[in-house]
């Protein structure tokens, strides 16, 4: 599960717990200016998530880590799709973060105020 808070002109998205072993990862600070849109939706939870550079997918249980599916580069750390949500991306290292949070309308609201 990730957490985000705001640090500057900044959003950090902490990776909690166990997923950072999972992700390889433990945090991605994304500049507030770089965030085209936050939405949920379920087209991104096909079986085939791309290639896995580094990172996990147990099906039905984790998929997390880096991942590259039609040459773009996504972030992916969730277990239960129904709290995911999707962050696009423009001129970042990644294109999108698919990424579970506790409360998802949260989210998509802290991430779409500009």
């Amino acid at each position: 599960m990730v957490t985000i808070s705001t640090k500057d002109n900044d959003y950090v998205f902490n990776i909690n717990g166990s997923h950072k072993f999972w992700a390889f990862k433990n945090k991605i600070i994304v500049p507030k200016d770089k965030i085209i849109r936050a939405f949920q939706s379920n087209e991104e939870f096909t079986f085939w998530k791309g290639w896995r550079i580094p990172g996990t997918n147990l099906p039905w249980i984790i998929t997390a880590g880096t991942y590259i599916k039609k040459g773009k580069r996504n972030f992916w750390d969730v277990c239960n799709k129904k709290n995911a949500i999707i962050v696009e991306l423009k001129n970042s290292n990644y294109n999108k973060l698919i990424i579970e949070v506790e409360n998802p309308i949260e989210a998509i609201n802290l991430l779409n105020a500009k």
